[in-house]
């Protein structure tokens, strides 16, 4: 490794594996410094958030490449790295305009299981 990469600051990636959760807890302790409180308050700002935005994606089609952005920005922050994946593929989807009925099912089908996951943990 060469002198100037040895001196620089790494950020941890998001695991290569997948991981069996649809949500990364260790990401999401690493994003909240490990603040457990401040955990579930994002947690349930971003399951309120997901359902709204999947709502406005289904009343506004030409506003759901820009709502999927937004998504899959929300989700990367919090560790939900397949709605983030699923959000890509549709903003994919819209830019080529090919597969969107598609991709769009499997944003949602990746954001239930995102906010089931979410419920679970909300009510320990």
């Amino acid at each position: 490794m060469t002198p100037e990469l040895q001196g620089m600051d790494w950020m941890p990636s998001p695991p290569l594996a997948p991981i069996d959760s649809p949500l990364d807890l260790d990401h999401l302790s690493r994003m909240t410094l490990g603040d457990a409180e401040l955990e579930q308050e994002v947690l349930a700002m971003f399951a309120e958030q997901a359902a709204g935005l999947l709502a406005a994606m289904t009343a506004l089609p030409a506003e759901t490449g820009t709502l999927a952005h937004k998504l899959k920005g929300s989700a990367r922050g919090i560790g939900a790295f397949a709605v983030a994946d699923a959000a890509a593929s549709l903003e994919t989807a819209i830019r080529t305009g090919q597969g969107r009925p598609h991709a769009f099912a499997a944003l949602k089908e990746a954001v239930a299981e995102a906010r089931a996951a979410i419920a679970a943990m909300l009510k320990r």
